[in-house]
């Protein structure tokens, strides 16, 4: 007979109501949650293998891509960066990663545990490359793959890319690109500018739970995996076999994750749905009336001007105000979750996302209103819903309303 028992009641878990405004995960659509609910068939099921297609398709509009190597790799976004990086670097190639946050940081890690010989060039954090700075810096370390973040979820900076695409392909490499935070989001267009390689999450602005990470490589990055001459150091993360389960034969790789894919290919809808034209301009709209409400009460931002992203907001936090006080309390008394800061930025700044689902006006309003009420009970003067008339300002004069 069993002589342990369990520690917690078997009553089923009852998560408390949040509005995520966070760096991630972000708010999902109810649609998204249904999708999860459906009854689970098999992973080889004629049925799963028709929505694996549809998911493809959706995912290379969503990438802006015809590349055929494209599909989601079941696991976090993290898994995303390891698989391309994995997949692209033998031990001992010549990588050049781009850091100007922690997770530019992550991926010089990554490759150096792939066996890359890795070159970083770092900015500040809240601060973008230059291209000229990585033509420079490939003239003095050649490489085989330079990475770089598109937009950086610890400092929410906007990384431009075009040129460096140039670039990267007139010294031979390839170029690899972190769109975690900004697929869906904000403009990536993967063919017109000739990017290689790119990866992503499923929790930021696909409005989707964490658990999958789309990727897309282009010719030349499949040229260089099917050219390799080791063994990807990982068994799970070999593209060379998943691309067969997600290609034409469906070579058994390993179980998916069943209802995760249900999730992204409803969100991947979602988004196909609104147009990414539309979704592009809801995210911008949301961001600027957030950052104008923001600038209206005092609060600065974090990341230099004309590199913000709109759909990730890092605000200095006022002189003499606890970082965990207000969080806690916009926590407590709202539902409300915001991120704080990381690395060199801890306890300086508050991280806050309108991501996807999360990318609404109610959602600015509410949350600039519950800050304001945390800044004056703590001795800020902020006059009464200030910041909540300049958001709308800026909804009022929108050519269109930021809906979802």
């Amino acid at each position: 007979m069993p002589t342990k028992t369990p520690l917690a009641p078997a009553a089923p878990f009852e998560p408390p109501v949040r509005v995520l405004l966070g760096p991630g995960p972000s708010d999902v659509h109810p649609r998204v949650r249904e999708a999860m609910a459906q009854p689970l068939i098999g992973h080889l099921d004629p049925a799963f293998v028709g929505l694996m297609d549809q998911t493809q398709e959706l995912l290379r509009y969503a990438f802006q891509t015809d590349n055929k190597l494209t599909l989601a790799i079941s696991g976090t976004g993290s898994a995303g960066m390891e698989t391309v990086v994995d997949n692209l670097v033998e031990p001992g190639d010549a990588m050049l990663v781009c850091v100007n946050g922690i997770f530019g940081g992550r991926m010089v890690d990554v490759a150096q545990r792939a066996g890359a010989k890795v070159t970083s060039i770092e900015r500040p954090y809240g601060e973008t490359f230059d291209p000229d700075e990585i033509r420079q810096a490939l003239k003095a370390h050649p490489a085989k793959v330079v990475g770089i973040v598109q937009a950086e979820t610890s400092t929410g900076a906007w990384q431009a890319l075009e040129e460096i695409a140039e670039i990267t392909h007139e010294a031979g490499a390839l170029l690899l690109v972190d769109a975690v935070t900004s697929l869906a989001g904000v403009p990536l267009e993967v063919d017109a500018w000739g990017i290689d390689a790119v990866y992503s999450g499923t929790q930021k602005c696909l409005s989707c739970p964490p658990g999958l990470a789309p990727v897309t490589l282009g010719p030349r990055a499949v040229e260089a995996l099917m050219a390799r001459k080791t063994k990807v150091q990982s068994w799970y993360l070999d593209l060379s076999m998943i691309m067969r389960y997600w290609g034409g034969d469906r070579f058994y790789h390993h179980t998916a994750p069943i209802s995760m894919n249900y999730a992204l290919r409803e969100a991947l809808a979602l988004v196909a749905s609104e147009g990414l034209e539309a979704r592009f301009a809801r995210h911008a709209l949301c961001g600027q009336a957030l950052q104008t409400g923001l600038a209206s009460i005092g609060i600065g931002l974090a990341t230099k001007a004309g590199n913000r992203l709109p759909q990730l907001t890092c605000a200095l936090i006022p002189e003499g105000i606890d970082d965990l006080a207000v969080r806690k309390r916009l926590l407590a008394d709202w539902g409300i979750e915001v991120g704080g800061g990381l690395g060199p930025w801890k306890g300086k700044v508050w991280r806050i996302g309108l991501m996807g689902h999360g990318a609404r006006p109610s959602n600015v309003t509410l949350f600039l209103s519950a800050l304001e009420t945390c800044l004056r009970d703590l001795g800020v003067d902020v006059p009464v819903d200030a910041s909540v008339k300049a958001a709308n300002e800026v909804f009022d004069q929108a050519e269109q309303p930021a809906g979802v």
